[in-house]
């Protein structure tokens, strides 16, 4: 028997990240799956008012510190909330206000610093363990991420990758997604997400016992159910309407090839668990600015689905 975690969309949280790297131990899991969106999606300022005094808002709310010691402590919430703190000064800020190419610059650098301590964290953490780790970069991750996964000791880089979970059951994992209002940076047509998904089943022994891990649920599964969005936005009827807004090439080649289990993420909203013909389809939904992960705990037993189970921690 094989016992798997899976979480997803941790968006840059750090308690949630030291959560998934050690729930292999606290779960006696063989594997832990990251679906996609490790990173976060924005900086939170930190700003020197003078007198040792700062200004920050988190969650737009408003906080002034004093001293280095509320300083550290804010950042601290700040990167367990899945953003970015940055100590700086109301001179700077102007000047990154005039010039929107150096806050990606910065947005950028503190990605890929938070992501290199992440991976050494998971390296200390997972060395001298038997469990297998892999990631697969979800659309809000920056393509640099991938070398940097790749030079990890003990995280693999699953993307667009075949892997053997055990001998009867093998992953194939993506994080592309179909397109997004938000223009993100793994995004394609359903056509190029059909061509992605199909270069990796054809390479599978036995689709119907394998994992489809996916980081854009299936169309219309009701795990990928979002509120719908005005042209600015913005949350038609204060997010009381929903709308499907998956794959309909994931849905199709999961309808074709009816693997044992699919995975999928990205819909924060939508944790859930359907069927789709013979296939148990499940998204473990994100609290991640809470600094809780929500996961899905699996048995695999010689090509079937023994048991799941969602977890909160």
């Amino acid at each position: 028997m094989t016992v798997l975690f899976f979480a997803t969309d941790i968006h840059g949280s750090d308690i949630c990240w030291n959560k998934f790297i050690n729930a292999g131990k606290f779960y006696k899991a063989d594997v832990i799956v990251l679906g996609g969106d490790m990173t976060g999606k924005a900086i939170v300022p930190i700003v020197h008012r003078g007198n040792n005094t700062y200004q920050a808002i988190l969650l737009q709310q408003e906080s002034i510190l004093h001293g280095e010691e509320e300083v550290q402590a804010m950042m601290k919430k700040i990167k367990s909330r899945g953003y970015y703190p940055y100590v700086t000064t109301p001179d700077e800020i102007a000047e990154l206000t005039a010039a929107p190419e150096k806050v990606n610059q910065l947005f950028k650098i503190e990605v890929l610093k938070t992501a290199e301590r992440w991976l050494q964290y998971a390296d200390e953490k997972l060395k001298d363990t038997h469990i297998r780790c892999f990631v697969a970069p979800g659309n809000d991750d920056m393509f640099e991420l991938d070398d940097m996964i790749q030079a990890s000791k003990h995280i693999i880089l699953a993307e667009g990758q075949v892997v053997d979970l055990d001998e009867h059951h093998q992953m194939i994992s993506s994080g592309w997604s179909n397109p997004t209002p938000w223009h993100t940076y793994r995004e394609d047509n359903e056509d190029g997400l059909l061509a992605r998904y199909e270069a990796m089943t054809q390479k599978l022994k036995q689709p119907k016992t394998a994992v489809f891990n996916f980081h854009v649920p299936p169309y219309a599964s009701t795990l990928d159910d979002a509120p719908e969005l005005t042209a600015d936005l913005r949350p038609k009827y204060a997010g009381n309407s929903l709308v499907p807004v998956g794959s309909k090439a994931g849905r199709a080649v999961i309808e074709k090839y009816q693997p044992l289990l699919g995975l999928f993420g990205h819909i924060h909203e939508s944790k859930g668990a359907v069927r789709i013909g013979k296939t148990q389809c499940i998204n473990p939904g994100s609290m991640y600015e809470q600094g809780v992960l929500l996961g899905a705990l699996i048995c695999l037993e010689k090509g079937r689905l023994k048991s799941y189970v969602f977890t909160t921690g």
